[in-house]
């Protein structure tokens, strides 16, 4: 089931165009990755989708009904740029933010205890916000986007200024809230993230979709007909005419060889050969990452775009 769903969204500042008929379709409960390289129209999109401003043209539906104003008590917001007031007390802020998404003060004050008793930061009650550190900060308005359980939430780069720890301990709170019921767009450079956290993601670039689908079949999908062999022993296969060696290593007591198949390759002779040079453990394609991906289809698009 689809909770949020954007259709054909256009959206013009004078003579640049940020988007150009963009749709996505977010399942429920789901994870969905918003990718592009700066200035595609990601945050065009998302400031569209908390109603910050509104699209010249297009649709926009939350539980298959029109978005309306009242449904920013659904949704939840991290911006990439942060929003906590410097000089208020950690505290005191979380908990007005917290009460003008609607939860009453006892509510709020629970919820919150439970937070930051979550994430080892109660000790920062009393701390001014202008006394953490941007990693800090971004906790806590990580806390404060989340604490009023919105159907929706939208994360803009959201382990800005953490720490390897930290992003983990993060990453874990995302999906523990996917496993709760929530669904969330994720908008991201970091693309092992995307890997480890998005079922779903669209590329944009230069307002235009280029890219979407599950991350599992794009991978697949962009497979460069290359294979991983594990060896038992130290085996360094040579090629014929049905594939190449492209890279072997020997590392506690197995071979990591990397093949490229000939376009005329035969599989069952590579396998044939495979099994001949040695003791096979595994055998399996060699799935390009998401980052190897987003380079190759931006660039694809940029070189259509410079020749027309």
């Amino acid at each position: 089931m689809t909770l949020f769903e954007a259709q054909n969204v256009t959206k013009r500042f004078a003579t640049q165009t940020a988007l150009d008929g963009v749709s996505i379709s977010v399942p429920e409960q789901s994870i969905y990755g918003l990718l592009g390289p700066n200035g595609a129209g990601k945050t065009t999109l998302i400031r569209i989708i908390n109603q910050i401003t509104a699209p010249d043209t297009g649709s926009l539906f939350l539980s298959g009904r029109p978005l309306k104003p009242a449904d920013v008590h659904n949704i939840g917001y991290l911006p990439e740029e942060r929003g906590l007031y410097k000089k208020m007390k950690v505290g005191e802020q979380a908990l007005y933010l917290a009460q003008l998404k609607g939860l009453s003060h006892a509510e709020a004050m629970r919820r919150l205890k439970y937070w930051f008793k979550k994430l080892e930061i109660t000790g920062w009650w009393d701390k001014k916000v202008e006394e953490l550190s941007k990693g800090m900060q971004q906790k806590v308005q990580f806390v404060t986007t989340v604490l009023h359980e919105p159907k929706l939430l939208i994360f803009d780069e959201p382990f800005t200024g953490f720490d390897p720890i930290n992003v983990k301990q993060i990453k874990e709170e995302i999906l523990f809230l996917r496993e709760r019921g929530a669904t969330i767009i994720f908008s991201t450079h970091n693309m092992s993230s995307v890997e480890e956290l998005c079922d779903n993601i669209t590329l944009i670039n230069k307002a235009n979709t280029i890219l979407e689908g599950s991350v599992e079949k794009i991978r697949n999908d962009w497979a460069a007909n290359e294979y991983d062999i594990v060896f038992a022993g130290e085996v360094t296969p040579s090629g014929n005419g049905h594939f190449s060696v492209m890279s072997s290593a020997f590392d506690d007591g197995k071979s990591a060889v990397r093949i490229r198949a000939a376009e005329s390759g035969d599989t069952n002779e590579i396998i044939r050969a495979m099994t001949t040079a040695g003791r096979v453990v595994s055998f399996n394609p060699s799935l390009p990452s998401m980052n190897e991906i987003f380079i190759r289809v931006v660039e694809k698009k940029n070189k259509e775009a410079a020749k027309n």
